[in-house]
C-alpha cells in the first residue's frame, strides 16, 4: 500500500486532517476532541500516514475548505479525489452529493432518484461512509421534509446543523421570517 501523507489546519470549526497520495486526497477527518485524537482517527484509517507539508494542491484545498468553514461560498468540485478505494455506488453518491452549491440541499430520496436507486436509506448509508466530510458535502444531505437525518462526524448532527448554518444553508421550502417583506417600505404620514 502506498505511503498517505496527511496534515492538521485550523478551521473555523476546529482542528481539521486532510490526507492524500499520488492520486489527489483520500481522506478528510473533522474535528475531534483535539489534534492527537485526528491524527490518530486518520491514522486508523490510513496504516502507512507520514505527516508533511502540504504541496501547493493539496494547500489550495486547505485554503478553500477554511474559506468555505468562513462563510464563503466557495466551490469545492476543483479539488481532486482519489476515490480508488470507494465503491461504484459510493461513487455515485459522492458525484451528486458535490454537485450541490453551497446554501443549498437535496434530500436523500433526490439523490436516490437522480442515480436510479429505489431506496434513500443506501444514500444514507454511503454518506455515512463519506470518506471526504466537505469535500463531498453529506452534510448537505437531508432527509424528507427538511429532517436534518444523520451525520456520522464527532458532535453529530449538531456539527452537520452548524456547517449548514456557517453556509446559510435553507433546510426547507418554508419562508424564513423575512422573506415575504417588501424590499422597500414607504414611512406612513
Amino acid at each position: 500500500m502506498p505511503t498517505i501523507s496527511y496534515a492538521l489546519f485550523d478551521t473555523p470549526i476546529g482542528s481539521c486532517g486532510i490526507a492524500w497520495g499520488e492520486g489527489g486526497i483520500v481522506g478528510l477527518q473533522l474535528p475531534e476532541k483535539d489534534e492527537d485524537a485526528a491524527r490518530e482517527r486518520l491514522a486508523r484509517r490510513y496504516s502507512d500516514l507520514r505527516a508533511e507539508l502540504p504541496p501547493p494542491d493539496i494547500q489550495q484545498a486547505i485554503d478553500a475548505i477554511i474559506a468555505l468553514l468562513s462563510g464563503e461560498a466557495v466551490d469545492l468540485s476543483f479539488i481532486k479525489l482519489d476515490l480508488g478505494g470507494v465503491g461504484d455506488f459510493e461513487r455515485r453518491v459522492y458525484d451528486v452529493a458535490r454537485s450541490i452549491p453551497p446554501g443549498r440541499t437535496l434530500t436523500y430520496g433526490e439523490i436516490a432518484k437522480k442515480i436510479g436507486e429505489p431506496d434513500p436509506r443506501a444514500v444514507g448509508k454511503a454518506l455515512g461512509a463519506n470518506p471526504l466530510p466537505i469535500v463531498v458535502p453529506c452534510h448537505r444531505v437531508l432527509g424528507a421534509d427538511g429532517k436534518v437525518g444523520g451525520f456520522s462526524a464527532r458532535g453529530g448532527v449538531e456539527t452537520k446543523i452548524r456547517i449548514l448554518a456557517i453556509e446559510k444553508a435553507r433546510t426547507s421550502d418554508a419562508p424564513a421570517l423575512f422573506d415575504e417583506l417588501p424590499l422597500a417600505v414607504k414611512p406612513r404620514r
